[in-house]
């Protein structure tokens, strides 16, 4: 059995979020630490936009008007509400069999854990092929909007979104599972060219991605996603998880990025 790290992490703010899944990349790419799997959550809500997303798709007056954070990923993709949600990251060396080949294949690969964990959670669920996203939803700034390439999927409405980064011979792919609420509260605080604009994205989101809560008709405790989460892998991959928690170097690395890069304006504004 492959022996890989486990890491439950208290909820956090997104800064501090990005910079450990960062920090612990850094680690696990020069060999420091092992192949980890983490799971976490986030307090305060927070939008996150990906790597290469204008900061002008945000409408940072509403957002500090509801309370919500925001940060920038390291990974691409698009814009991200963060609650009432678990969070996965995997990180990993880019020669682990769990994640070689590429970031395609990886995502393919990967999706089997994820398929096994809603499994667990009574949810009959598929995996997008590999198709040419339009246009139009590539620029759209609402990652929910449409499923990529092997993202999972009920009925055709998108349950997990993922993105990946690639760095300095570590791989690191994290990914939003939301488990209750409106999954159209990120329409409050992006930038739309005017009202009813903002109307049809909600509803275009409301068809096309969907909530646990809602396909279950049921509530579906934190700790229970997390626990078919950590069962889906174990049983994919023949993982054996030992949890453990982040290396002081990790944190001390971490807290560095926060004040260095993820509560910086240098990094969230750079686009």
């Amino acid at each position: 059995m492959d022996n890989w790290r486990l890491i439950i992490s208290s909820p956090s703010p997104g800064d501090n979020n990005m910079a450990l899944d960062q920090a612990i990349l850094e680690a696990v790419s020069s060999g420091e630490s092992p192949p980890t799997l983490r799971l976490y959550a986030w307090q305060p809500p927070c939008l996150s936009i990906g790597y290469a997303q204008p900061v002008a798709d945000v409408d940072r007056l509403r957002l500090n008007e509801l309370g919500w954070d925001l940060v920038r990923r390291p990974t691409g993709g698009r814009a991200l509400l963060h609650t009432d949600e678990l969070t996965y990251a995997v990180i990993a060396a880019s020669t682990n069999q769990h994640v070689a080949g590429g970031v395609l294949q990886s995502y393919r690969h990967l999706s089997l854990g994820l398929v096994a964990a809603l499994t667990m959670l009574g949810l009959n669920v598929e995996v997008q092929p590999n198709i040419p996203v339009p246009e139009e939803q590539r620029t759209n700034p609402v990652c929910f909007q449409a499923p990529s390439a092997y993202e999972i999927t009920v009925g055709g409405r998108k349950l997990i979104g993922s993105a990946q980064v690639r760095r300095r011979g570590g791989v690191l792919q994290h990914g939003s599972l939301p488990l209750k609420g409106d999954i159209t509260r990120i329409c409050q605080v992006l930038r739309f060219e005017d009202e009813a604009s903002s109307q049809q994205s909600a509803q275009y989101i409301r068809e096309r991605a969907i909530t646990v809560e809602e396909l279950l008709g049921r509530p579906v405790p934190w700790r229970q996603a997390a626990e078919a989460l950590i069962e889906g892998f174990t049983s994919a991959f023949g993982l054996s998880l030992d949890l453990e928690p982040p290396t002081e170097a990790e944190y001390q690395l971490a807290e560095m990025l926060v004040s260095s890069r993820y509560n910086h304006s240098g990094w969230t504004e750079r686009i």
